[in-house]
């Protein structure tokens, strides 16, 4: 009856679904939770007409996405929402204003303008971010891929003393920790280059949640015939239908465990050896008004993100502690404020607001005071806002989705042997060498984020593998 079947609802396992769709398969896609969309999930845990995203919250990189273009994913439903600020960074009582176009770069970094432009920006952001997520795969646009690639495999600490000023520093800095990992690593920088370069193309959120994205997915799935079943979960191979591809939008753990005696022995070394990440502790508040920051507030309102940190030596700490095992004391917090940008999300007089901090992977510590403690000393009075809060630890994750290995929502390490072989170095890792079966989750390149990269190419390798 079905030519594919999808274990998983996450941005790539639908993206999986859709693409073969749209090429005229008979797909399927079970999904253990009630509800789909993964890690672009949004609920209305703080009251009916409330939507908050469960994990995701902002989307640069799907903004971009080779994938979500090529599905037509406006034409169903999604919209796009990207403010002027794509980021803000408080540090003390000084702010970073990142916008869209680089305007205004030199008035934000003074004399580091420059070299931010030549290490960080590209002349075609979406361009060059496309063929960075078609990693490894042969780039269009060659000539900036080798200026991006040497520079992403260098620390932070090497990169950032290019820049003669803490203030575009600590900017870059916040910016690569989004993978969590040392400022000493090698190749922590690209999360840095990858996500600071579409600061120029914009940090959007989705109307109304990212739910909207899995939302036009499913639309896309539904519109060619595909069925889409929740409350499935999946843990034998006895469940999944005969005789068509499987796609695994999974932790590797998974694969091994269905199809671990059909695996080659590479494949299944390179399982065996998958490292996960560290974890996160995230809080949901819901506000009686806007974050009420002291500095340029203006800057703040133009925005649905914000890094909190004093400087690089915080976000260093942070991420030293977190490798080492240990809580951070007084961690450097991302955060966002969606109703600033997408104030139907609540109704009058309701607010939302997010922050996280990374803490050891499997961590559970409630950091929820640490890290309201940091927004109040960027904004004295937000206690007084605060009507209500959801705090997620890493362990919390870890049950709310099985990709979420010990709180690790990139599901995989981004350390240097997993930027270049993720779960191995092949231009389409997703093939698993199990004829017809493919892994199409995070832990396979192009890694985290929301731009079903890593469906897309699982599926156009099996369309092309049934020609």
């Amino acid at each position: 009856m079905f030519d594919a079947v999808i274990v998983g609802s996450g941005p790539n396992g639908l993206t999986a679904a859709a693409t073969l769709a749209v090429a005229g398969r008979r797909v399927l896609v079970l999904e253990a939770a009630d509800a789909v969309g993964g890690g672009a999930r949004t609920d209305d845990a703080f009251g009916s007409g409330i939507a908050r995203d469960v994990c995701s919250a902002v989307h640069p990189t799907g903004f971009v996405s080779p994938a979500f273009a090529d599905l037509r994913l406006t034409e169903h439903g999604l919209r796009w929402l990207t403010p002027d600020v794509s980021l803000a960074h408080v540090a003390d009582s000084d702010v970073i204003a990142l916008r869209r176009g680089n305007r205004c770069l030199a008035e934000e970094l003074g004399v580091d303008a420059r070299r931010w432009e030549r290490i960080v920006c590209s002349p075609d952001p979406a361009g060059l971010a496309a063929d960075v997520l078609a990693m490894p795969g042969v780039p269009r646009r060659l000539l900036d891929m080798a200026r991006f690639g040497p520079a992403a495999l260098s620390p932070v600490d090497v990169l950032a003393r290019a820049f003669r000023t803490d203030r575009a520093a600590t900017a870059f800095a916040g910016i690569a920790a989004h993978a969590g990992r040392p400022l000493s690593a090698a190749g922590s920088s690209a999360a840095g280059l990858l996500l600071g370069m579409l600061t120029t193309s914009g940090w959007p959120v989705a109307e109304g949640g990212s739910q909207a994205i899995a939302d036009a997915l499913v639309s896309v799935i539904r519109g060619h015939g595909g069925v889409v079943e929740t409350g499935v979960e999946v843990t034998d191979r006895a469940q999944l239908p005969s005789g068509c591809d499987v796609f695994l939008d999974t932790s590797p753990s998974l694969l091994r465990r269905l199809f671990g005696d059909q695996l080659g022995r590479r494949y299944g070394r390179a399982l065996r050896r998958f490292d996960y990440g560290s974890g996160v502790c995230k809080v949901d508040y819901l506000l009686s008004e806007p974050i009420p920051w002291a500095h340029r507030p203006d800057v703040l309102a133009d925005t649905a993100t914000f890094h909190l940190a004093e400087g690089v030596e915080m976000i260093r700490a942070t991420e030293n502690d977190v490798a080492a095992g240990r809580v951070p004391r007084r961690p450097w917090i991302l955060g966002g404020e969606p109703t600033r940008v997408d104030p139907g999300r609540a109704p009058a007089g309701v607010h939302l607001a997010w922050a996280y901090c990374h803490v050891p992977a499997g961590c559970d510590v409630d950091m929820s005071e640490a890290i309201t403690a940091e927004v109040e000393r960027a904004a004295p009075g937000f206690r007084d806002t605060v009507r209500g809060t959801i705090v997620t630890t890493a362990t919390d994750l870890a049950r709310h989705n099985a990709n979420y290995v010990a709180g690790d929502i990139n599901c995989g390490a981004a350390s240097l042997r997993q930027l270049l072989a993720r779960p191995i170095l092949a231009r389409t890792p997703q093939v698993t060498g199990v004829p017809g079966v493919y892994l199409c989750s995070s832990a396979t390149a192009p890694g985290g984020g929301v731009h079903g990269m890593a469906g897309h190419r699982a599926a156009r390798a099996a369309l092309s593998a049934r020609r």
